[in-house]
């Protein structure tokens, strides 16, 4: 029965690691963006997404130990729709969205 409990804790570190990885990225590339680019994607502003990430990644790490609580569920989603709505709408209006796996000679 221990083992079993050992396991849990594992699994509940390992995910608590990786969303906290997750929140962290989320961060990061916020903080790398142009503060004009987000008004010209129709996003909120960079300030308001950096205090909603940066809040995302407080909680990450603060919850990384008990990955499933409500806080971290809610900040997992917070940096969640950061990276699947706001992220390409920055990379379209940038230019940085043009990647479609074109080789030396065309695409493959």
């Amino acid at each position: 029965m221990g083992s079993l409990i050992q396991l849990q804790e594992t699994v509940a570190v390992v995910l608590g690691v990786a969303l906290f990885a997750m929140q962290l990225f989320a961060l990061i590339d916020c903080i790398r963006q142009r503060p004009d680019a987000f008004p010209a994607a129709g996003k909120k502003t960079k300030q308001l997404w950096l205090i909603i990430t940066g809040i995302a990644c407080v909680v990450g790490f603060l919850m990384i130990l008990s990955p499933i609580s409500i806080f971290e569920i809610a900040a997992v989603v917070a940096a969640g729709v950061y990276l699947a709505d706001v992220r390409p709408a920055l990379h379209q209006v940038t230019g940085r969205a043009g990647r479609n796996n074109s080789g030396p000679y065309g695409p493959w």
